[in-house]
C-alpha cells in the first residue's frame, strides 16, 4: 500500500463515493473528490496531487476541456491523468491518446479491480 493522494473528478455523487471507497480500500490511496471541472481546477491548483482521474462526460466542462485547462497551469501541467468513461471505442481511446493522457479506464468498472487498473494504466508498481 502507498500513500498516493488522487484527485477523482466525476459529476456523478455515487460513482465518486464507490470509486472513492474502492481505491482508499483496495490501494490505501488518499481521494479527493470534484463534483466538475470547475472545481477540479481550484483543487488542483490548491492541492498537491499524484494523479488526476477525470470523468469525459460531464455537463458544463467536459473531461476533453478540464484535461486542456489542467495543462494551462503550471501546478497542474505534469500531473498524470486517467480518464474515466463509457465511451472506448477505437476512435474514442485514440483521441484521448492524442490528447496526451496517461490511460483510460472503461466505466463501468469492477470496484475491486478498479485500484489495479488505474495503477496499471500510470505505471505504478505499487
Amino acid at each position: 500500500m502507498s500513500s498516493r493522494r488522487i484527485l477523482l473528478v466525476d459529476d456523478d455523487p455515487g460513482i465518486r463515493e464507490v470509486t472513492r471507497v474502492s481505491l482508499e480500500a483496495t490501494m490505501g490511496w488518499e481521494v479527493l473528490t470534484a463534483a466538475s471541472g470547475n472545481e477540479a481546477l481550484r483543487l488542483a491548483g490548491e492541492e498537491v496531487f499524484n494523479a488526476i482521474l477525470l470523468d469525459v462526460m460531464m455537463p458544463d466542462m467536459d473531461g476533453a476541456e478540464t484535461f486542456a485547462r489542467l495543462r494551462e497551469h503550471e501546478k497542474s501541467r505534469a500531473i498524470p491523468v486517467v480518464l474515466l468513461t463509457a465511451k472506448t471505442q477505437k476512435a474514442d481511446l485514440a483521441s484521448y491518446a492524442e490528447m496526451g493522457v496517461a490511460g483510460t479506464v472503461q466505466k463501468p468498472f469492477d470496484p475491486m479491480s478498479l485500484g489495479r487498473e488505474v495503477a496499471d494504466a500510470l505505471g505504478w508498481e505499487d
